[in-house]
């Protein structure tokens, strides 16, 4: 049987998959335009579900906003240290 994906968060607890994490903090491409950027910071603090973890144990969740233009959708890897297991 193959193991699912795991990271941890900043207490060394373990995530996976379908887990629900706490954003803390995140690390935007400082390049983006000034409302991207707002959509990316007003994600701290939100819980989230995990999508998936990469290779370097980044847990990326995904957030849905109510656009002008239609429904938007931001997704974030987290490493350990920006996201704490929900209860």
């Amino acid at each position: 049987m193959r193991a699912l994906p795991a990271t941890v968060d900043r207490h060394g607890q373990p995530v996976t998959l379908g887990d629900r994490v706490k954003i803390l903090a995140i690390t935007p491409d400082l390049e983006m335009d000034e409302d991207d950027l707002d959509m990316f910071y007003d994600m701290i603090g939100a819980t989230c579900e995990v999508e998936r973890i990469d290779a370097e144990g980044a847990a990326w969740v995904a957030i849905w906003w109510n656009g002008f233009d239609g429904p938007l959708l931001t997704t974030v890897g987290l490493a350990p240290g920006q996201m704490e297991k929900a209860a």
